[in-house]
């Protein structure tokens, strides 16, 4: 059976804690491997980072949400409701590019959070939330089934 685990927060960075934390402790439960766990921690904090910073860019109030859930992989959704811009085509630049000091300030938050997701989850994805008002950040890992 898959469980599934919703925290919701006002957009502070005081709350990303709590969400690591709850986050590493539902990936340990669903079987995630020790030595992932880090990655997962990091990964979570820098993805309701981004959130959070989008919301307090755009002045939201609006909740941020995360969802974990351990179906055939432990995954984390990060969900935030910030006008959708450019911020999601900086997904795709490369490391490289996400140095060019030319880039305006929001981009640098946000395209240097997807490059150092990057580096902690093998698969993410970046995508407009369903009903077009926000950004979906998934992530998930591996789990072993005891």
């Amino acid at each position: 059976m898959m469980a599934t685990v919703r925290l919701s927060f006002s957009p502070a960075p005081v709350h990303v804690r709590t969400a690591r934390l709850v986050g590493v402790a539902v990936a340990r439960r669903a079987g995630v491997a020790e030595e992932l766990l880090d990655e997962v921690r990091l990964a979570i904090g820098e993805a309701c980072t981004r959130a959070v910073a989008l919301h307090r860019q755009h002045g939201l109030t609006d909740l941020v949400t995360v969802e974990m859930s351990d179906a055939d992989s432990y995954a984390v959704r990060v969900i935030d409701h910030a006008p959708i811009d450019a911020s999601i085509g900086l997904a795709k630049l490369l490391p490289d590019e996400l140095a060019d000091e030319s880039l305006p300030d929001e981009a640098l938050t946000t395209g240097v959070g997807f490059a150092l997701l990057a580096g902690f989850v093998d698969d993410l994805q970046v995508r407009p939330v369903d009903d077009g008002t926000g950004t979906e950040v998934r992530m998930a890992w591996p789990v072993n089934r005891r």
